[in-house]
């Protein structure tokens, strides 16, 4: 059963249901901190490219790195009613992974604030994935982004919450 159903409100809606962003000055500063993931699934061709270091376009997972802290960063401006943060971590990682084929990307993200960091994990590894895509393209246009999800997320009133397997 979800929130709606269970009879709880949506706090990015006002009373007449329109979208707004949540006040949370009222709420205390606390640890928040966020992981999420996804996954480029791409023929094994690309993969060994992306291994060897023969992209044209340069040091694939190292820009998808890069890529992901900045837009982590920057998803306020992204997403309309995001808070702005002070982020205090951003660590994206992106690997390498043959069982897929592909590349697996994670993102933990960490605020001392009152408001969490799913958003910004989400943000970061989905701009990064969206950076391998577009690195290697030119080899394999068939490329899939998959998986995109939260998998932990600490702190705040909601408390704690992992993803199950």
């Amino acid at each position: 059963m979800n929130d709606v159903a269970r009879g709880r409100k949506l706090s990015h809606l006002d009373t007449r249901g329109q979208a707004r962003m949540v006040d949370v000055s009222a709420k205390p500063t606390t640890e928040r901190e966020a992981r999420a993931e996804g996954r480029v699934l791409m023929r094994a061709a690309t993969l060994a490219a992306v291994r060897a270091g023969n992209a044209k376009k340069g040091d694939v997972l190292g820009a998808a790195r890069l890529a992901g802290v900045m837009a982590a960063k920057r998803t306020h401006e992204l997403i309309p009613l995001c808070h702005p943060l002070a982020l205090s971590l951003v660590e994206v990682d992106a690997a390498v992974d043959a069982g897929l084929p592909g590349i697996r990307v994670q993102a933990r993200v960490r605020v001392a604030g009152r408001t969490g960091v799913e958003m910004e994990a989400l943000t970061g590894v989905a701009v990064a994935c969206l950076t391998i895509y577009d690195m290697v393209k030119a080899i394999d246009r068939g490329m899939r982004i998959e998986g995109i999800r939260l998998l932990e997320k600490r702190g705040g009133r909601s408390g704690h919450y992992r993803a199950e397997e």
